[in-house]
Formats: C-alpha cells, sequence, structure tokens
C-alpha cells in the first residue's frame, strides 16, 4: 500500500518539477557587458521568448536607438527597447537546455541559432551559445546575469 502511494505521488507532482525546471530561465538578465536587460518570458505556447527591457544608453544622437544594423530597411527603423531578441526556446529536459532557439544580434544585425542553459546549480548566470549553419563548434557563449 505504502508503495503504491508513493508511486501515486511520484507521478502527481514529476511534472510540477519539470514545469519548474524549465521556467528557471524566465526574468530579466544583463546581458554580458551590462549595457542592456533582457526579459525572458514562456508564452502560451510553451516556448521562450526575450526582448530587450532597458538600455544603459537608449538614445542615439537625441532619438531612441533603432536596430540600425538591420539589412532589411524597414526592420532597421525599429527600436531597440523592446526588440525581441531571443526566440522559441523550448526546454530539452534530457540536456536539461533550452534548444531550437534563435538570437539576434542588434550589433550586427544577424539572427543566430541558440541554446541557453545553466551550469552547476547556479540559476542566476545564464549560458547562451549562438551559432551558425547547425555547426555549434562555430559559436559564440555569452554569459548573461540575474538582474
Amino acid at each position: 500500500m505504502k508503495k503504491h502511494l508513493l508511486t501515486a505521488i511520484t507521478i502527481l507532482f514529476l511534472p510540477l518539477f519539470l514545469y519548474a525546471q524549465a521556467n528557471k530561465i524566465e526574468g530579466v538578465w544583463y546581458n554580458d557587458d551590462k549595457t542592456s536587460t533582457i526579459e525572458i518570458k514562456k508564452a502560451s505556447n510553451g516556448q521562450y521568448y526575450g526582448k530587450i527591457s532597458w538600455l544603459d544608453e537608449p538614445n542615439e544622437y537625441g532619438k531612441p536607438k533603432v536596430d540600425s544594423e538591420n539589412s532589411d530597411p524597414k526592420l532597421a527603423k525599429r527600436p531597440i527597447l523592446g526588440l525581441q531578441i531571443v526566440k522559441s526556446f523550448k526546454y530539452d529536459l534530457k540536456k536539461k537546455r533550452w534548444d531550437k532557439g534563435t538570437i539576434y544580434d542588434p550589433d550586427n544585425g544577424k539572427t543566430y541559432d541558440c541554446f541557453s542553459w545553466f551550469e552547476d546549480g547556479n540559476y542566476n548566470k545564464l549560458y547562451l551559445k549562438g551559432y551558425i549553419a547547425g555547426i555549434k563548434a562555430l559559436g559564440r557563449k555569452t554569459e548573461w546575469t540575474r538582474k
């Protein structure tokens, strides 16, 4: 009887534990040089998205900074503040990371495939690796700090 009760409790609470793990990415993060913050939230589709929520220098030439490095003339006029730069991250339970997402770099106007993770149980440092052409070895790793 006790064995069945323990099994039932485990089955009931395991999804809650897994859900909590996946949501650890949510929050506000300073980028690696602390010149902006990115707010990551879970969308109704279960994926995670992040937008720039603060800039230490929000203006340029007396006007709000825009995405001037983007090669699309229409997109090059959009403001950097509020710009969605993290898209479509999905939590992979086996790998214990957020995978199959993209990250946009407004400094060069390019979008990269990306995944992110925590190390050593430290949920205040988020690591991200952007890469191109599906080749993770050609990527760049960055570290964001929880605000």
